[in-house]
């Protein structure tokens, strides 16, 4: 994968100096993004260094301190977002397993799923795979960095949630394969990273979340709590998408990925909110408000996302 395209002053000019032989850092870090997609789209590069990397990028600048310091700056700005958006307060029931299951059900959005079920054409469903690749490419890879930050029996926890996103072992069975497999039956590009010049800015708020939250410690009861929302919302919308894709007539390999995370999902929903969460809490009973701004933050922006893909539709 090569560098995205730039979206604005930040991005030119921080992929400019990322691709040189010779950068100069300070006009990276004096320069101010020009607006959000400018800000995300650089946050999301920033982010990629610890994932794949770039082609056309150094992979010694994944610690290139500029950065880093870059890299932070933007993950505050956009930290600071996402508690503006959120509530004030928390739910403080002592059963947090229902309370959470509450809470999700209690947040009623747009909903994508239904719109593919029922109503999409073709082409909005291809356009919809198309953003859904940004993340579906690398299923479960923010959360892995989750891991090791955990005391015993969250960790476990996760890794047995992990394994399975994973293809329990099969390399062909990982869910960013099954979702590749079908992407490329559809005739679409399964290359990671391949549509994100073409992604709103709602995508790269989802996806700089995850990364956000699973590569600072700190935030490690965001991510759960994030995990455990985006399982607990995942197994009706993707027998919904299937049925709509079914519909549609496209291939059954694409079909495959959404109906493995049916079942899967009813069961990954019980273990991230009782198992992972719960012991979690157990053992870091402070982490419970995180766990809840976490988990808002994966509902509001895949409602915001939903919001944007229907209003074009209409339009």
């Amino acid at each position: 994968m090569l560098t995205p395209k730039g979206r604005g002053t930040l991005s030119e000019t921080a992929f400019q100096a990322m691709r040189s032989s010779s950068p100069v850092w300070r006009d990276v870090l004096r320069t101010l993004p020009d607006d959000d997609d400018d800000l995300h789209i650089t946050l999301w590069a920033l982010h990629e260094l610890h994932y794949r990397g770039f082609e056309d990028v150094d992979d010694a600048l994944e610690w290139q301190p500029e950065l880093i310091e870059l890299r932070r700056s933007l993950e505050h700005s956009f930290e600071q977002t996402l508690r503006d958006r959120a509530p004030e307060t928390w739910p403080d029931d002592p059963d947090f397993a229902e309370t959470f299951f509450t809470f999700v059900a209690d947040h009623d959005g747009p909903s994508l799923a239904g719109h593919v079920q029922r109503d999409a054409d073709h082409e909005q469903v291809l356009e919809l795979l198309r953003m859904r690749s940004i993340y579906h490419l690398k299923e479960s890879d923010p959360t892995a960095w989750v891991v090791p930050r955990l005391p015993v029996r969250a960790k476990a926890a996760l890794m047995e949630l992990q394994f399975d996103e994973y293809g329990c072992g099969d390399p062909n069975r990982l869910h960013a394969a099954l979702f590749a497999r079908g992407m490329d039956e559809c005739g679409l590009r399964p290359e990671y990273g391949a549509y994100i010049d073409d992604v709103p800015l709602e995508v790269l708020e989802e996806n700089n979340a995850m990364s956000l939250f699973g590569l600072n410690r700190r935030l490690r009861g965001a991510s759960l709590g994030h995990l455990a929302a985006f399982e607990v919302t995942s197994s009706i919308p993707s027998r919904r998408i299937a049925q709509g894709l079914t519909r549609l007539g496209l291939p059954a390999a694409m079909v495959e990925y959404y109906t493995e995370h049916v079942e899967a999902d009813a069961v990954h929903e019980q273990l991230a909110v009782r198992t992972i969460c719960g012991s979690l809490l157990d053992d870091e009973p402070q982490l419970r408000d995180d766990m809840f701004f976490g988990a808002f933050t994966c509902l509001d922006l895949e409602d915001r996302f939903a919001r944007r893909m229907l209003e074009a539709w209409a339009a």
